[in-house]
């Protein structure tokens, strides 16, 4: 008979709490610090494990971002995040998309980071616009983008394609802790 042992724990930079160490969570807390430390952001500004919840194909879905970054006055989402081990340009495709069907309207940044690098894409097009955690805007910047925005919906004729990809590339994640899972702790930042 084997036991299997527990998963690796680490403390939550947020909350100071003991979480699974499980999928990227090493570079979350990595990308987390970051943003406070050495981008100015606040604690209650990031948004972790926020959740999606929509329908697709006529079915409920229920996933979540890594992370959303907050800015402006009030706060609002601007940037949003997937922490990833291995080749960032593989899941770029997938922020672009939660980002786009997160709410009535689009995030306007979306972000993949190792905790190492980054790639910061506008959302409404998709494209790259630049390169390295240092890239990443500060909070007076980010809401100096936000004021200059019109915040935008994602165009309906093409909001269903949006959901079933940001659906394939979630169901290929592993190694993570899904919304319905009774252990997931209430962190902060809703």
């Amino acid at each position: 008979m084997t036991t299997s042992s527990p998963p690796p724990v680490l403390t939550d930079y947020l909350t100071g709490n003991i979480i699974p160490d499980v999928g990227a969570e090493s570079h979350r807390q990595t990308v987390l610090r970051f943003l406070v430390e050495e981008k100015g952001y606040t604690r209650d500004s990031l948004w972790v494990d926020a959740p999606i919840h929509t329908r697709i194909a006529g079915s409920p879905y229920h996933a979540k971002i890594d992370l959303i970054v907050k800015a402006g006055e009030p706060l609002v989402p601007f940037m949003a995040f997937k922490c990833c081990a291995g080749s960032l340009g593989s899941r770029e495709r997938e922020i672009v998309a939660a980002a786009r069907i997160f709410d009535t309207t689009m995030i306007p940044l979306s972000v993949v980071s190792d905790g190492r690098d980054a790639t910061v894409i506008d959302t409404a097009t998709g494209k790259p616009l630049s390169y390295g955690l240092a890239a990443l805007p500060s909070p007076s910047e980010a809401a100096h983008q936000l004021a200059e925005r019109i915040p935008e919906p994602y165009p309906e004729d093409r909001l269903e394609r949006e959901k079933l990809i940001f659906r394939t590339y979630d169901k290929d994640n592993v190694n993570i802790i899904r919304p319905d899972d009774k252990t997931l702790k209430n962190r902060p930042g809703k």
